[in-house]
This record gives structure tokens, C-alpha cells and sequence, in this order.
């Protein structure tokens, strides 16, 4: 039989709070010497550049730097900026074929010397892109060749041979976010817009659905009339999944609400005396309410406002028409 594996305790590799400061600082050091030392008017040509692109922006690169320029064109997307990621390998067996003269390439590389990257450049040319190099090595082959250079400074990668690519990838994503993000606001992206692109994500859901679309609708609420005994109503207050009756008149305008926790208040207070009472006699007559226009998230902070948390809305239209409901239950089950 084999032996029982180390208990974490006597494992013989240990990171100790003093040191991850350390690095965690040294980092931020490092970090600051970017912001520092980069050029402003370079960036800004770079990012009018990509504003000015009648085609699409694609991005390339190899290893980790290939993964950051991937993860940037997902930025580009999701803000509705027309992106893609070519990679430097498939380029060069077919893919090269989805440039075209309205496109720019931008190629990221720590170094500027990478094969795969220099091989592309030819390729790329002959397609008619318009080529930008993002490096951080001065006066390396991939920026001699490109149509635009841009210059990431690094003092030195915390990676204590300063080899590990793991300050250089860090400055790369906050160079592209922050470039995409400027870019946003160059174009006035709407929240609407925005949350367009985002439907399934709680982002999108929280910028787009409104009540409306997570309301229960009118046929399948706990509706009763003031005049109805408590007790007569118990059936409709339990089986429709609200935790409420809704008091209604004979035109469906609310009247008032009755909870099952006042049900708990009212058994304790009458005690026999409950089978005599009404709905309407009882019932909450100034319920918090919400319009089906309304945001769903408007909704969820409604239900979360002071004095005291409720679990459901009705809602109501103009003329105080009862049309629908919105439970906490609801709008956590929609993604919200």
C-alpha cells in the first residue's frame, strides 16, 4: 500500500504573508513605472487609429501575449466594436485570408522578436492591413516592419529571473482595457446599447428586463374581494406561490394586500375571532407598488428599501389596474 499523502501542515513549500506583501508591492512598483513612462501622445495616436478603422481590429500574438490580445479583442465585441483574435500559426495556413485592406492588425509582443509574428508581417502587408506593433524591448525587428509602434515600458518582470512574462502580460491587459474603455466613450455607447450585448449575463438582464418581462401576469394571481372572510381565502393565499393575497374591486383596481405573515399576526391577535373577520379589515391598504415599464432591478431595490424588506410587488398600471405581480423569488430565479 501506498503511503498516505502529506497533511498541508508538513509540506515542506511555504508562503509566508511578509513575502506575498513584498511581491505584491514590488508589482505595484512596477506597475507604476509603466503608467509613468508611457507615452500619452503615442497612445492617443494608437487609439485614434483604431477609432478611425473602417474594417475590422484584429489582434494577434504568441504564448501569454497571445492570450491577452485575445482577451482584448473580447473587450472590443462586447462594446460592439467589430474585433477578432488571428492566430499567428492559423494566419499562416489560410486564416490570413479574413484580412482585408480596412483592417488593422495589432500585434502584441513582449519582445519584438517573435518568428511566428515576424512571419505574419509579410503576409499581412500583402493583404493591405495596416499594422500596429505593441512591444516593450526598444528598437526590436517587429516595430521596424510595422506601419505604427507602440512602446510599453517595463522596468523588469517580478519574476525574480526576471524572465517569467508575468509584469509585461499585466501591463499589456491594462494598456488594451484601458485603450478599449477610452474608445467606448469616444463612440457614447449607451447603457442600452451596452447591456444589448450582454443579454444573458446579469449585466444585461439588470439593464434590460423590466418588470414586465418577470412579472406573474394577471390570470395566475391570489386575487380576493375586501368583503371575502379570511378563512374563505386561505386555499388562494397558499396555492398560488406569492405569500400574499391581493385585494381587488370589481374593476381590478387594488385595494390592498394581505400577507401570510399577517395572517400570523391576526391568528394571534383574534384567535377564534379570525373566522369572523374580512380580508378588508385586515389587509394592508398602502402597499408598495411598481409599473410594468419599470426596471426589474428598480424592482429588487423597492423590495429592498427601508423600513422593512417585502418579498413581492404588485403591479399596477396607470389608472391602479392590477396587471401582474413581481416576487424576490421571481427576479432571483430570472438571474438578477
Amino acid at each position: 500500500m501506498g503511503s498516505l499523502p502529506p497533511t498541508l501542515d508538513l509540506l515542506p513549500h511555504k508562503v509566508s504573508e511578509n513575502t506575498l506583501l513584498d511581491l505584491f508591492k514590488s508589482q505595484q512598483d512596477h506597475l507604476n513605472y509603466f503608467f509613468q513612462h508611457l507615452s500619452l501622445p503615442h497612445t492617443l495616436t494608437f487609439t485614434q487609429t483604431l477609432l478611425k478603422c473602417r474594417g475590422t481590429i484584429f489582434f494577434t500574438g504568441v504564448g501569454k501575449s497571445g492570450f491577452v490580445a485575445n482577451k482584448i479583442s473580447q473587450t472590443l465585441i462586447s462594446l460592439g466594436i467589430k474585433s477578432g483574435f488571428l492566430n499567428p500559426l492559423d494566419a499562416l495556413h489560410g486564416d490570413i485570408g479574413i484580412l482585408s485592406s480596412d483592417d488593422i492588425l495589432v500585434m502584441f509582443s513582449k519582445s519584438g522578436n517573435t518568428e511566428e509574428l515576424l512571419k505574419v508581417v509579410p503576409c499581412a502587408k500583402a493583404k493591405g492591413a495596416y499594422l500596429v506593433s505593441v512591444t516593450s524591448v526598444e528598437g526590436n525587428a517587429l516595430a521596424a516592419v510595422c506601419d505604427m509602434h507602440v512602446h510599453l515600458p517595463v522596468e523588469r518582470e517580478l519574476c525574480p529571473f526576471d524572465l517569467a512574462p508575468v509584469t509585461s502580460t499585466a501591463i499589456q491587459m491594462v494598456f488594451g482595457d484601458t485603450v478599449a474603455i477610452a474608445m467606448m466613450g469616444a463612440r457614447n455607447l449607451t447603457r442600452d446599447e451596452y447591456a444589448a450585448n450582454h443579454p444573458a449575463g446579469r449585466i444585461g438582464k439588470s439593464l434590460i428586463f423590466k418588470v414586465q418581462d418577470v412579472m406573474k401576469p394577471q390570470k395566475e394571481l391570489p386575487v380576493c374581494k375586501e368583503g371575502d372572510l379570511i378563512m374563505d381565502q386561505l386555499v388562494e393565499l397558499t396555492s398560488k406561490g406569492c405569500g400574499c393575497l391581493l385585494v381587488i374591486d370589481e374593476e381590478y383596481h387594488l385595494i390592498g394586500t394581505f400577507t401570510d405573515g399577517d395572517l400570523r399576526r391576526t391568528l394571534k391577535a383574534s384567535g377564534e375571532g379570525i373566522f369572523k373577520l374580512t380580508v378588508g379589515e385586515m389587509c394592508n391598504r398602502s402597499p408598495r407598488t411598481i409599473g410594468p415599464d419599470a426596471m426589474a432591478v428598480e424592482a429588487m431595490q423597492k423590495m429592498e428599501s427601508p423600513p422593512s424588506p417585502v418579498q413581492f410587488l404588485p403591479v399596477i398600471n396607470r389608472q391602479n389596474i392590477l396587471i401582474g405581480i413581481v416576487t424576490l423569488h421571481g427576479l432571483v430565479s430570472a438571474g438578477l
